[in-house]
């Protein structure tokens, strides 16, 4: 929700209506209108998250170079068996997003030890 936030924010020009993929909205001091299943419905929230999944993966190929013991090229950042194996032996790098249960849990359970 604060990446969306932020990224209406950012946006030069004030838009009239944000489309939203999913049954959830941020708070934003615009129009906004959630649409369950929107990137099979309208071409913009489809092209949109097209364009997400492509920086996503490029943002990981390059997070793998510095932290290659996550595999990040690999599972893009998914919470696969092999991501989650990796979280559990060396914890969370900075990149890791300390809101997602797994990366947290694994966190604690490092500093526990």
């Amino acid at each position: 929700m604060l990446a969306m936030q932020r990224a209406v924010k950012g946006l030069r020009l004030k838009p009239k209506l944000v489309l939203i993929d999913g049954n959830r909205l941020p708070l934003l001091d615009c129009a906004a209108q959630a649409i369950i299943k929107g990137d099979q419905k309208i071409q913009s929230i489809s092209a949109a998250s097209i364009v997400a999944k492509v920086t996503r993966d490029r943002w990981c190929k390059e997070l793998d170079l510095e932290f290659p013991q996550y595999g990040f090229a690999k599972h893009k950042g998914y919470g696969t068996a092999q991501h989650l194996a990796a979280l559990q032996l060396h914890g969370p790098c900075k990149e890791h997003r300390m809101s997602f249960a797994p990366v947290r849990l694994a966190f604690e359970n490092l500093s526990a030890t």
